[in-house]
């Protein structure tokens, strides 16, 4: 079996015996950088759903992380098929006018800004939502090529709608389960009740972890889409929408759990660790919190950030018990990461959109 590859007009072309295969440049860059987006987010994002029942000492780090990377992957799969409205949100937020060849520079613009974001704040530790910066990346991308006219505000509001959803439910969920749970276990044994608890957060951490794969899984594969179809190898039905290859969701989930399976450690700590000290009841109770709200924003398409409401949850168990239990000094850093990463990530796409164009 015998290749030849070469290159002719911004394409490789592979010749296998009698057939040619032509590969579009812009096609082979975009493609990989998406697949390292999803990387790193596996990498960064993902470490969130399993945080608190390492924290607890529910699962062994290692453990934790090859039941989110098993999870992370059949999320994609199943929710895609049930309901794959966060991907169209996604691939119907912006518009990349001005041309094939300009839209593929714009969008590996953005692809690149938001992995440069996202490792370093993987690097200090910071668990930013790489959902945030998805959004952010796109937005600064198409704003960069055609002005506020190239954003689509009617799913750009499913954002801000999930913004809130996601703090109100993380946060008032989480507080509201813990109360629930102090109040029912107040006169139950401590070793009874634990062991509740244990079984309980194991299969709640089980939940989140399939739930990030559902909900981060879908944001990313509506910007494959995007390169597939600025690619001219994919096309819109008839409602303007994508129907997902299978192929698409497997390799995507693929990268996302070989993402998770690098570790995380990092932000393990951060987010289940350093912010509140946990007991199993507080683990349980944000855990069961976080997936609901997923589970839900889900079901009716809206694109939430796994990490935001993860952490808003933890937030919530925390101040249940007092005010005083909860570092705030973590939540004032992560805070101000959430709020930078949409001007700051979109910016820095801007940026290199524009730089991006100037060169190429």
């Amino acid at each position: 079996m015998y290749y030849n590859t070469f290159v002719v007009k911004q394409s490789i072309i592979i010749q296998r015996k009698n057939q040619v295969i032509l590969l579009p440049i812009a096609l082979i860059i975009t493609g990989v950088l998406v697949l390292g987006v999803i990387f790193v987010n596996g990498w960064t994002d993902a470490p969130n759903a399993i945080a608190t029942a390492v924290s607890t000492r529910v699962l062994r780090p290692r453990t934790a992380i090859t039941m989110a990377v098993i999870l992370n992957f059949f999320g994609v799969l199943v929710m895609t098929f049930v309901n794959a409205e966060v991907a169209e949100t996604i691939s119907n937020m912006v518009s990349f006018e001005g041309g094939q060849n300009v839209a593929q520079i714009a969008l590996a613009a953005a692809l690149f800004s938001i992995v440069a974001w996202s490792v370093g704040a993987w690097y200090f530790g910071i668990p930013t939502s790489e959902s945030h910066s998805l959004i952010a990346g796109i937005t600064g991308s198409a704003l960069a090529m055609g002005g506020t006219g190239a954003i689509n505000m009617s799913e750009w509001n499913k954002v801000l709608i999930g913004l809130v959803i996601s703090s109100i439910i993380g946060f008032g969920g989480g507080f509201g389960v813990a109360k629930l749970m102090q109040k029912i276990f107040a006169h139950i044994n401590r070793s009874s009740a634990n062991r509740f608890f244990t079984v309980g957060q194991a299969f709640s951490a089980a939940a989140n972890a399939f739930l990030h794969g559902a909900q981060d899984g879908q944001k990313f594969m509506g910007v494959f889409m995007l390169t597939l179809f600025y690619n001219g190898i994919v096309g819109r039905n008839s409602a303007g929408s994508f129907d997902i290859p299978l192929w698409v969701m497997i390799m995507c989930s693929l990268v996302m759990g070989l993402g998770t399976s690098v570790g995380g450690m990092r932000i393990i700590k951060a987010v289940g660790m350093d912010m509140v000290k946990l007991e199993r009841y507080q683990g349980f109770s944000a855990d069961l919190s976080a997936a609901f709200c997923l589970f839900a924003s889900s079901l009716l398409g809206i694109p939430v950030s796994t990490t935001h409401t993860k952490t808003t949850a933890i937030m919530g168990v925390g101040a249940a018990r007092r005010v005083s239990s909860v570092d705030w000094r973590i939540v004032k850093e992560m805070v101000l990461a959430w709020i930078l990463t949409f001007p700051g990530c979109g910016l820095i796409a801007f940026l290199m959109t524009k730089l991006f164009i100037h060169i190429f």
